[in-house]
């Protein structure tokens, strides 16, 4: 063990104990609920928990529910949604309540336990000690945090690694597909949405410097301090 902790959610036992076994096969942690309720007694016993896989329609309280208060509390806890149902309406939904990741059913468990891996070793990974500074904007890497003419901004995991993303590489355009490639860090196969998305809750938490975020009609977008 020692790779991670997570906390798996699904009402379907069979779905979790293959998805379990995977994960567990890795070196893992896993934590099982099979419902809304019984996640959040989970995700209130244990601190440490480093990811949440999450299902969509469950009994008693359902995924959407369960990530509202799991955002309610923490902002910067990995989420992966995972779905039966793969409605644009749906996708985007997740995205604008803070999920990092967007599974529709039925998945390789395989790929599934890469997204894993990929998005636990860029947590543990982004702890480098350097600071990012841009128009106001101050971006401490090793503790996570984004501050704005010294206030604090709540940023959730994927809304911080884009921000450092667009920071590091300021003043160059940046197609949606170099975006996905790069933040992601995998072969993506939605579409642009995910990026328009991201964007502009990331627009509105920087407030005005929002506007440093500039989009290139067709492309994607550039981060230039004026």
């Amino acid at each position: 063990m020692g790779k991670g902790k997570i906390l798996l959610v699904d009402d379907e036992s069979r779905m979790r104990k293959l998805v379990r076994d995977f994960l567990v096969r890795e070196g893992y942690m896993v934590l099982e609920a099979g419902d809304g309720i019984e996640a959040m007694e989970l995700f209130y016993e244990n601190k440490d928990i480093d990811l949440l896989i999450l299902d969509i329609m469950m009994p008693k309280m359902d995924g959407w529910q369960v990530c509202r208060e799991i955002r309610s509390l923490s902002s910067k806890v990995p989420i992966i949604l995972l779905t039966a149902r793969s409605s644009e309406q749906d996708e985007l939904q997740g995205f604008e309540l803070g999920v990092d990741e967007y599974i529709s059913k039925p998945f390789s468990p395989k790929i599934l336990v890469a997204r894993v891996s990929a998005i636990l070793r860029r947590t543990s990974g982004i702890a480098e000690g350097n600071i990012l500074e841009a128009g106001g904007i101050q971006i401490d890497i090793s503790a996570h945090t984004v501050t704005i003419d010294g206030r604090d901004i709540e940023l959730s995991f994927k809304e911080f690694e884009l921000l450092v993303y667009f920071v590091e590489n300021q003043g160059i355009a940046l197609s949606r597909e170099k975006i996905l490639n790069s933040v992601w860090n995998y072969d993506y196969f939605g579409d642009a949405r995910t990026i328009d998305t991201h964007v502009k809750k990331l627009r509105s938490k920087l407030e005005n410097k929002g506007e440093y975020i500039k989009t290139i009609w067709g492309m994607g977008y550039k981060f230039e301090v004026d």
